[in-house]
Order: structure tokens, then C-alpha cells, then sequence
């Protein structure tokens, strides 16, 4: 059990505070014993309906809303049909110059206006008031299985696109069910002429393909279209099948963090498509996975733990307990303390007394720097790993009190709602969790300054009311204690949630004013 606030008189005028606050001290003061005052009781519809009011109204959401399959070819028709009105072309055809241009309308149209036909013929789109003809033959051989009429008793079945080049049914068919079954092709199906910039329409796909594998070139069709629109992205959740549309630029991907939560219940960040990272923004996440990821600690380790031989700069590694060391390459003898030659050590190797001389000075620093530098990773890596776990551990701790919750529900007079303060208090703790895990990877980049302190005050804030959280939800549950228990984590969750608030909304005001301040290029 951690030690904490004393009593629900301890949270004071969080309901009041100032979101814009920057340092712990405009909130509270570190000193100050009713550091909390007398917050107004909450209960936990109260929280929950103020969760709900909350949402896309903070300085750090975003506007974004969730797009089942329907929404994508919905969206895909409105578009298609926006732009054949606009070129009095087919929508087929508007659908064809969509996809060659990404679905950036605002590009077609410059482009359009000024070479219309250009634009046409590099997005494969021909004069197309003739519609594909299927001809049945009497005189025709087909140029790439060579089939004839004669060989279907008297008439082979054809089809020719408005580019003229006629084929038999039967290659047209196997061909297109290649690129869409085998190869995954949909967006650019050209006419099987080998010089022939053509590419086939939906209206023609339908007349060679079966019904499940048009269903399939639908399903490649909107991949495409979600692949190659810039603000829309799937939800990378297993199995989930929705998509999320956020207006966001890889501009402000440096000013703000695009945290969406798809339909089916995953968060996660709009910019970059992993978990939420509020409040660390996708440029620094990136840096932080690829030093937690690649062996650059290693070579930090090395130096720390080796030294480079003075004469040929082999690695070596002390494994006794004496100082006077011999490189096994060059036979060099030097003093493992200060680098410098053994041989002007002499009786007093013990003092060492070339400590402080020029010729192992470079060795010592470089040896000083890469300790501290791995000590100073270890120090907010260790932060960060425990935050991960232990936002696992409490959520494990959750489903046992829901569980022993359930049972006193069954064997007492307590409904439903009233046991939702313990999920409401276990979800805020997992978003608490992730917010201060990356808290500390945003600090690790940040130059120390005042700016900084005061980031890690309000840090050190939440931090503090986290583990109380926690440590109520530790606490014993008995029937008697159930009510007081329950007033207690309402008003814990109310000022767990109070705090991320003013962090993120502070944090993001400092992106937004550029006051935050790097120690490597962002």
C-alpha cells in the first residue's frame, strides 16, 4: 500500500484547476499539507457523463470519425460522381483519374484543366461512349491463345475495349482473375495489349469476373482507397475491418499528437498508426523505439565497461582485479586507471600518480561520458518499462475485483452501475500509465531548462496521484468498507483524470508556442 492522500478533503479545487497551468506550483504546492482542498464530490455517473462531454472538446483531441466498409465506398461514389459532374465524364472514368491522382481532387482538377486529354491518357482513360463489346465470332483467332472460331464449333466468344484491341473472352478472363486473385491488383488493370495504356473499368470487370472474386476487386478497390488517402487510415486492431478519417498533416504532426479510438474499442495515434503516445509527439517516438530497439546501448555498454589499448585501439575488457593490463594483440602494458604506460608507474602504481596526466586524459573522458550517458538512458528507460508494466498489473488487479465485485452483486443489494467505478478507475489508471510512460521518453529528449523542470513537476504530480489510485484499488474489499471505498476511487479517478488533463493540455500548448526545446535534431 502506498502512502498517500489522508482523506477526500485532501483533494483541493481540482475541479477549478487551470488547465493552461505549466509548473506543479501554479496547481499545488509541494509544501502545503490541504494541498488538495475541498473538491466537490463526484459520483460515478457524474464521472462518466463528464468523460463523455469531454471528448474532442480538449486542446489535445483531434476531429476524426470512424468509416465502416460502407463509409469507404460511399465515400469512394461521392467523390467519383463530384468529379464526372464536374468533367462530364462517366463515373467509372472520374473513379479511374481518382485513383491515378491518389484521390487528391484538388491536384486532378489543376491538372485536368490545363491538358485534359495528357491527363486522360496517363490515367488510362479513353473515349468511352462505346461500351466493351462482346462479340460472338465466326472469323476470329484469338492473338494470344490462338484459338479460333473453329476450334468452339463456329463462333469464339471476343471482347474488345474502346481501344479497339479484341481478345477472346476466355484469355480476357483468366488474365483479369490472375491480377486480382494471384496478384492482389486492382487500382491499374490495363487492356492486355502489350503497348496499350487502356486500363479496364469496374462495368467491365463485372462482366469476366464471378461474383466472390468481385467481391474481393471491390475489397482491393477500397484498400487502395484507404492506402492512398493521407487522412484516412485502418485500425490496426486484429481482425477489425473499420477505418478512421482524421484531417491531419504531417505539418502538424509536430505541433500535435492525432490520438483517435476506433469503434471497436483500440486507440491508437492517427500520425504514425501505433498506441497512443500522448503527450510525446511521432518525430521523438520514432527516435526513442529505434534507440530501445537497435543495439546503440551496446555500443554504450562497451564504453563503459571497456577500454580502447593506447597503441592499436583494441577492445578490452578487465576480468581480474589487477590494473596493470598487456594487450594480448600489441604486447602494450598500460594502467588500467589512467590509461597511461605501466612502465612509468613504477613503486607507486597504488596512487596512480599519472591520475590527472595529459597522456590517458581522452581515454578517462571518453570513459566519464559513455557511463553517464548509459546511466542517464537506464535511468528514464527503467521509468518508462515500469509504467508499461505496471498498467498490465493493474488492469490484472481490475478483472480480480471485478470478479470478487460480480459476487458481492449476486449476495448483495448492490446493482450494476454501482460497481462501474472500479472499471472507470482501472481505465483511467491504464491511460495515466501510458501517458507517463511517454512522458518519460519526451524528457530524455528535452534540453534541461525551466521549461523542463516544470514539465517534470506536473509529471511528478500525476505520478504521485496514480500510485494512490493504485494503491486504493490494492486495498482489501469487505461489504462494510464497499461505500466508503467507492467515494474514495470516484474522487481519486476525478483527480487522476484532472491532472493528465492539465499535462497534456500544457504539453501541447508548448508544441503549439515552440517551447520545448531539443537535445537532438526533431
Amino acid at each position: 500500500m502506498h502512502d498517500g492522500f489522508d482523506s477526500t478533503d485532501e483533494y483541493a479545487e481540482s475541479a477549478d484547476l487551470d488547465d493552461t497551468s505549466v509548473g506543479s506550483d501554479q496547481v499545488l504546492g509541494e509544501e502545503d499539507e490541504d494541498v488538495y482542498g475541498d473538491m466537490e464530490v463526484l459520483s460515478d455517473d457524474m464521472v462518466l457523463e463528464q468523460s463523455v462531454a469531454d471528448v474532442r472538446t480538449k486542446p489535445y483531441d483531434v476531429e476524426y470519425r470512424c468509416l465502416t466498409i460502407d463509409d469507404i465506398e460511399m465515400a469512394q461514389r461521392k467523390e467519383a460522381e463530384h468529379i464526372a459532374g464536374m468533367f462530364m465524364v462517366s463515373t467509372a472514368d472520374a473513379a479511374l483519374l481518382l485513383r491515378h491522382f491518389l484521390w487528391n481532387k484538388e491536384k486532378l482538377i489543376e491538372r485536368y484543366m490545363d491538358e485534359p486529354e495528357q491527363v486522360k491518357w496517363e490515367a488510362g482513360v479513353l473515349d468511352r461512349d462505346s461500351c466493351p463489346r462482346m462479340l460472338d465470332l465466326p472469323d476470329f483467332t484469338c492473338d494470344i491463345c490462338f484459338m479460333s472460331a473453329d476450334d468452339y464449333g463456329g463462333l469464339i466468344s471476343t471482347l474488345a475495349m474502346p481501344c479497339g484491341h479484341r481478345y477472346c473472352t476466355s484469355c480476357y478472363t483468366h488474365y483479369v482473375e490472375q491480377k486480382v486473385r494471384e496478384e492482389g491488383e486492382s487500382r491499374r488493370i490495363q487492356c492486355m495489349h502489350e503497348k496499350c495504356n487502356l486500363v479496364i473499368d469496374e462495368d467491365t470487370m463485372s462482366k469476366l469476373l464471378s461474383p466472390a472474386l468481385m467481391h474481393r476487386y471491390h475489397t482491393l478497390l477500397d484498400r487502395t482507397y484507404v492506402d492512398d488517402n493521407p487522412h484516412v487510415r485502418w485500425c490496426p486492431a486484429p481482425d477489425c475491418e473499420m477505418a478512421v478519417e482524421c484531417a491531419v498533416t504531417r505539418k502538424q504532426l509536430y505541433t500535435i499528437i492525432p490520438t483517435v479510438r476506433c469503434n471497436c474499442g483500440h486507440s491508437f495515434c492517427f500520425g504514425c498508426g501505433l498506441d497512443g503516445h500522448q503527450p510525446v509527439i511521432c518525430a521523438v517516438v520514432r527516435l526513442w523505439l529505434k534507440k530501445c530497439a537497435d543495439d546503440s546501448e551496446t555500443s554504450n555498454w562497451i564504453g563503459a565497461n571497456t577500454k580502447e589499448c593506447p597503441k592499436c585501439c583494441s577492445t578490452i575488457e578487465k576480468n581480474g582485479g589487477c590494473n596493470h593490463m598487456t594487450c594480448r594483440k600489441c604486447k602494450y602494458e598500460f594502467c588500467w586507471i589512467c590509461s597511461g604506460p605501466w612502465s612509468e608507474h613504477g613503486n607507486n602504481y597504488y596512487n596512480c600518480n599519472r591520475y590527472d596526466e595529459k597522456a590517458g586524459a581522452e581515454a578517462r573522458d571518453a570513459q566519464t561520458r559513455s557511463r553517464l550517458s548509459l546511466e542517464r538512458y537506464l535511468h528514464y528507460f527503467n521509468r518508462y518499462r515500469n509504467h508499461e508494466q505496471s498498467a498490465r498489473l493493474d488492469w490484472k488487479l481490475y478483472l480480480k475485483i471485478e470478479k470478487k465485485m460480480e459476487e458481492l452483486q449476486q449476495t448483495t443489494s448492490l446493482t450494476w452501475i454501482e460497481v462501474q467505478f472500479l472499471k472507470k478507475a482501472a481505465d483511467t489508471l491504464t491511460e495515466c500509465r501510458s501517458t507517463l510512460k511517454w512522458t518519460y521518453c519526451m524528457i530524455y529528449y528535452l534540453q534541461r531548462n525551466n521549461m523542463t523542470e516544470l514539465y517534470e513537476d506536473n509529471q511528478r504530480d500525476l505520478e504521485r496521484a496514480v500510485e494512490e489510485l493504485s494503491g486504493q484499488l490494492e486495498s482489501p474489499i469487505e461489504q462494510e468498507t464497499i461505500p466508503a471505498m467507492r467515494q474514495k476511487v470516484t474522487d481519486l479517478t476525478a483527480y487522476v483524470h484532472k491532472r493528465r488533463e492539465i499535462l497534456l493540455t500544457d504539453t501541447i500548448a508548448g508544441y503549439q508556442e515552440d517551447r520545448w526545446q531539443w537535445n537532438v535534431p526533431i
